[in-house]
């Protein structure tokens, strides 16, 4: 009996499942970080054949139908030294082919059997893309911190942050999101022993670390929006409009196809999450679920068709439908 293979590969962690013909979960596997962007190529490689090694278990890796890999960072793959490296790592698991797509395409794949639609990624950073056929075609944003990532978690701790000099530099009262960043930045007393201002302690202390970091304070816009902070309020506005913008530019006029949500920022508890499908009123939103299934089914298609049923593993309580 044959199986097929999905693979969730990302910054820090690598997830596996082997489903067979009728969508149900054979075996799992779990690893490491494997996005080879953020990890030695040869690290990412070796801990996704481990992750699928332990998903295939005691089945035959023979017997493997299709796998699918969504990975982040998979652009890298092309480089030929980088892809070699790939390669031989599946052809140590013993299965073949291997299919590597954009991480942004199993989340989609998780959320529904629609082939055409967009994806809108907003965690540590953001990007939006078009779906065809279950391929993500072009892309808006997903630039890097440096050059975008708009209303992404960096962009959040990086504007509380701003916002918080703003105050401070005007000599205003720090409310619930300034109070928060300080504490975060500069501990509970907010008081530099040196008797720097606080304004040039929380300066020095941004920029004294990486700057993908500014995402730690990402969270804090959350809370002091449910406290009523307006401050709060006025960051979380400009991320949803950002996000919006750059999902509706991957889609045609009118288009009437499903947008997908991925992300903790766009959790629909958050604001920015609320405020984005607000924004999107009108067109079927959808959140994805686990890209490992997305993953999963993606490899099922391959192997036996259109009507491969999703798989449902033993860790969910749902209802297994084609």
């Amino acid at each position: 009996m044959t199986h097929v293979i999905g693979v969730d590969a990302g910054g820090t962690s690598t997830r596996a499942i082997a489903v067979d013909a009728s969508g149900a979960v054979l075996g799992t596997g779990r690893a490491g970080g494997a996005n080879p962007n953020s990890h030695p190529p040869s690290e990412a490689a070796a801990r996704i054949a481990s992750a699928i090694t332990g998903a295939l278990g005691g089945l035959d890796p023979a017997e493997t139908a299709a796998c699918v890999v969504g990975m982040a960072g998979v652009s890298k793959l092309s480089d030929p030294a980088v892809a070699e490296i790939f390669e031989a790592a599946w052809k140590d698991t013993g299965i073949s082919p291997v299919r590597t797509v954009p991480d942004p395409e199993v989340a989609y794949a998780s959320a529904t059997s629609a082939p055409d639609g967009s994806v809108l990624v907003a965690g540590t950073g953001s990007i939006a893309g078009r779906i065809r056929g279950r391929r993500m075609v072009s892309t808006v944003g997903g630039y890097g911190w440096l050059l975008g990532d708009e209303g992404s978690a960096y962009w959040l701790g990086r504007e509380a942050v701003r916002s918080t000099l703003d105050v401070l530099g005007r000599g205003g009262e720090p409310g619930p999101l300034a109070r928060a960043v300080l504490t975060e930045a500069l501990g509970p007393s907010a008081v530099d022993p040196a008797g720097t201002s606080l304004w040039r302690a929380l300066i020095t202390s941004a920029n004294a670390e990486a700057p993908i970091r500014l995402a730690r304070f990402a969270p804090f816009v959350s809370e002091a929006y449910r406290e009523g902070d307006p401050a709060a309020d006025e960051i979380a506005t400009r991320a949803a409009a950002l996000l919006v913008t750059n999902v509706m530019a991957a889609r045609d006029p009118g288009e009437d196809t499903p947008v997908v949500l991925v992300g903790g920022v766009l959790s629909p508890e958050g604001p920015v999450g609320a405020k984005v499908r607000a924004g999107l009123d009108g067109i079927e939103v959808l959140t994805s679920t686990d890209g490992v299934l997305g993953a999963a089914w993606l490899a099922a298609v391959d192997a036996y068709g259109e009507g491969a049923p999703r798989p449902v593993p033993p860790w969910k309580n749902t209802k297994n439908e084609p």
